[in-house]
């Protein structure tokens, strides 16, 4: 049995592994490991807006309680500010409950070290054996030695006053007129809050979650109505968060989508010009367009890819010592403020870069050309070894030959969810979309 994919824990509530009876388990493998007999043996846990957060939350609590650690619960807050909390609080581990840009079906569970990190692979084996362990239950304390459950009222509060540290105190936003989407999910009270503070006039939209609308054709991964509302508000621009708040994705004040890509060429360029880009480099990952590695190494900016994951894109950036990095799809990484994807920090910041630079959005991504790609996801009914399969693995060596040195083509399978993922991208957008719809069959022929 294998419980964690490339972002934690992730399934379908009242289904293996996220039900009550795998996650009480958990949470004891968690509080046995975490267990020391020193300091404070705390965990924070915090949860997106999802109606099964209050049994998975209920549930580890249990499980790390009966093992004797203490957990302080900080209601629902985005996935960095766990983070941030779990390493400023001084606190043994952070826990978020989230699936992310997933619907509200699914749930999953996220693990922060005491630094901020999500866990290493060999920390989390560790876990996945403690739960199958039937030795778990034994020599568990008794009496006073059960651990204790803290609220902590002020969270969020204490968040966002860590996120307008990041830039300089006298800076305001006044003059902008912005549209946040919240996905109806953890951000929902932060990032308006947090502009509104700073001078901004917001728009706010799907920012009322009732338990099973968090990114329901919203947020992130839905840009439609972002776009249409930024259009007719005539705003300068419109961010957009994903269910958990660790990504943003912009529209520019014509309503045209400007993603992580984007994002990170804007605000790697600022870092280069300030001599704060650490090295002189990014990390992003095989995902990201080769637009982007032409455009930074024009701007004498080296990139290095990873895996696909945030958490690769992090543990690339630790191993060559830069601090700047982040993913196609809005996860923007600055470990000069938070060590995972943070949407409000990176939504700040790009704010920031337009008012000390006096330009539009649009017009800092004017000089920057991207090649015409493809993503495409193929759901499947099983996810087959792609080295396995002749026909998937015949239709890239034929996608290449046609590309040769002028594209990419990348098929993996998700890390989330049953599906295959298929990236295509080069200069003959009609070639890539040809391309795109062979692999495409090929998959689906051998997998569903």
């Amino acid at each position: 049995m294998k419980l964690f994919g490339t972002d934690g824990i992730r399934g379908k509530v009242n289904s293996h592994p996220i039900t009550p009876e795998t996650v009480l388990k958990i949470g004891m493998a968690i509080g046995k490991i975490l267990y020391h007999k020193r300091a404070r043996n705390m965990i924070l846990i915090g949860k997106d807006t999802r109606l099964s957060g209050y049994m998975i939350e209920s549930a580890l609590t249990s499980g790390i309680c009966s093992m004797g650690m203490n957990v302080t619960l900080v209601g629902p807050i985005p996935t960095p500010g766990v983070a941030y909390l779990t390493r400023t609080l001084r606190l043994d581990a952070g826990i978020v409950i989230s699936a992310s840009h997933n619907s509200y079906e699914d749930n999953g569970i996220k693990i922060f070290s005491a630094m901020g990190f999500k866990l290493p692979d060999e920390q989390e084996q560790a876990i996945e054996q403690l739960v199958l362990d039937e030795k778990l239950i034994q020599n568990r304390p008794e009496g006073s030695l059960i651990g204790k459950a803290f609220r902590l009222p002020d969270a969020i509060g204490r968040y966002i006053e860590y996120i307008k540290s990041t830039i300089p105190r006298m800076v305001d936003f006044e003059e902008f007129r912005i549209v946040v989407d919240s996905a109806n999910g953890a951000t929902y009270k932060v990032t308006p809050t947090l502009l509104r503070e700073l001078g901004a006039a917001i728009i706010s939209i799907n920012d009322k979650p009732n338990g099973t609308n968090i990114n329901a054709d919203c947020g992130a991964l839905h840009l439609n109505k972002l776009s249409e509302a930024v259009k007719k508000t005539q705003a300068h621009l419109g961010i957009a968060h994903d269910g958990d708040g660790d990504r943003t994705i912009f529209c520019d004040e014509n309503g045209k989508i400007i993603d992580g890509d984007l994002i990170m060429a804007i605000w790697a360029k600022d870092l280069k010009n300030d001599g704060l880009l650490k090295n002189d480099t990014v990390v992003s990952t095989v995902m990201s367009n080769l637009g982007l590695e032409h455009y930074l190494n024009n701007c004498g900016i080296t990139l290095l890819r990873s895996q696909v994951g945030d958490r690769y894109v992090v543990e690339q950036m630790l191993k060559s010592d830069c601090t700047f990095g982040g993913e196609q799809s809005g996860h923007i990484i600055s470990l000069n403020h938070n060590t995972t994807g943070d949407g409000p920090i990176t939504a700040l910041q790009i704010l920031n870069i337009m008012k000390k630079t006096n330009k539009t959005l649009s017009e800092l991504v004017s000089d920057i050309t991207l090649y015409p790609q493809i993503l495409k996801n193929i759901p499947v009914t099983s996810k087959k070894d792609i080295n396995q399969c002749p026909d998937i693995m015949n239709a890239v060596a034929k996608a290449e030959e046609k590309l040769k040195d002028k594209g990419r083509v990348l098929v993996r399978p998700s890390g989330t969810e049953k599906k295959i993922r298929i990236m295509v991208e080069g200069q003959d957008e009609a070639m890539v979309a040809e391309i795109t719809e062979d692999i495409s069959q090929a998959v689906q022929k051998s997998m569903t």
